[in-house]
């Protein structure tokens, strides 16, 4: 057992070395993490506010002015321009200084006067869908509250008590994030993504240099065994990404306010897993790919896009097609999205996610059985 340790010590201070003479790399491993959290965090945001909003009020009516108030001290709504003719909604579309228009026809004011429904023309450019779909949602919401004030005041001019008829009121709670802050949603999965960018990437091209260093033969001929030597390449990468783990949660948490709720027990015993299943996959493409730079491809493309599309870090997987959301259980990333957010956000410990931890654990000890047997076979030959 000394002798095993001894072994795979050397190992582990032989990767630290070729960090040490590389500062470069250690820097990107150690500091891109965080640089990458700062801009996702900053350039990423499902918060939909202040859109851009010209109104035309073709009455000129101190009723239609009234109305357009309401848009005006609509957080949501930002009135950017009055037009005056219909010309000047496509002028605004087409040069996207505005995403809505609103447009109050003639005879607006006489209309409700008169009893009559007076209509509004609420245009949205969808080329934005989700603020167009918000945008949406908005006018409908803001249209209504008009429609109620202008009951109320219709029944106090006729003399009629509006407080005995029942009314209905929702009222509505939103758990776990109350603010309902991008920011909440989506660093404990931007954690997820990050992390297994640097760990498949770095460890992809770990057994490769060795191929192309010449080193690969000494290696062979040593007294090492095959799961030594990838304990000791594992090692080294594994204290690493803990290292960015703890960086991006205090980042997080000083930044930008995220709670931590559930058992940080609970998020270290997933991030270790995840971090196995993720250096698991990057010895399995280190192991097959016939040059660094073909290893580098395929760790971006599968620690990227998988982690980014298929883990629910920015989409649900329930609104996508049935083929992906089978595709995603072929990566761990989206086992490690459940853990983080339930952990962060929802209060969960080990016994609320044990599911998601035995996935990441068989997913880590398959990844590294197969990478070792592969590796095995390429040294025999």
């Amino acid at each position: 057992m000394s002798g095993a340790l001894v072994r795979m010590g050397a190992i582990v201070r032989k990767e630290f070395r070729h960090l040490g003479r590389d500062p470069r790399m250690l820097l990107a491993v150690v500091i891109t993490p965080v640089i990458q959290l700062l801009l996702f965090a900053y350039a990423i945001s499902f918060d939909v506010e202040n859109v851009p909003t010209i109104v035309i009020d073709l009455d000129r009516t101190p009723t239609s002015r009234s109305y357009l108030e309401k848009y005006e001290a609509s957080p949501f709504f930002e009135v950017v321009e009055h037009g005056s003719t219909l010309a000047d909604v496509d002028d605004a579309f087409d040069h996207n200084t505005a995403r809505v228009a609103v447009v109050i026809s003639a005879g607006f004011a006489r209309t409700l006067d008169g009893g009559g429904q007076a209509q509004v023309a609420v245009l949205v450019d969808g080329s934005e869908p989700t603020a167009a779909k918000v945008a949406q949602t908005y006018s409908v919401a803001l249209n209504q509250l008009y429609t109620q004030q202008l009951t109320r005041a219709w029944a106090d001019a006729q003399g009629l008590d509006l407080s005995s008829l029942g009314m209905l009121e929702p009222r509505v709670r939103t758990w776990y994030n109350p603010e309902r802050r991008s920011s909440d949603f989506l660093i404990p999965g931007l954690m997820v993504v990050i992390i297994a960018i640097v760990t498949v990437q770095q460890t992809a091209v770990t057994l490769v240099r060795e191929r192309d260093l010449g080193t690969q033969e000494q290696l062979e001929v040593s007294p090492m065994r095959r799961i030594e030597l990838m304990v000791g390449k594992l090692l080294p990468w594994t204290l690493i990404a803990f290292l960015d783990v703890v960086m991006i949660t205090l980042l997080g948490r000083a930044l930008f306010g995220i709670p931590l709720r559930g058992q940080p027990v609970a998020l270290a015993l997933g991030a270790a897993l995840f971090v196995f299943a993720s250096l698991g996959m990057g010895l399995l493409i280190s192991a097959i790919a016939p040059s660094m730079d073909t290893a580098n491809i395929i760790a971006l493309l599968i620690a990227f896009l998988p982690s980014f599309l298929l883990s629910g870090f920015a989409f649900d997987l329930a609104q996508v097609p049935i083929v992906l959301q089978w595709l995603a259980y072929a990566f761990p990333a989206q086992y490690m999205v459940t853990i983080s957010r339930a952990v962060f956000l929802k209060g969960a410990g080990v016994a609320d996610l044990w599911p998601e931890f035995a996935a990441l654990a068989a997913y880590a000890a398959v990844m590294l059985g197969i990478s070792s047997l592969l590796y095995g076979r390429r040294s025999s030959r």
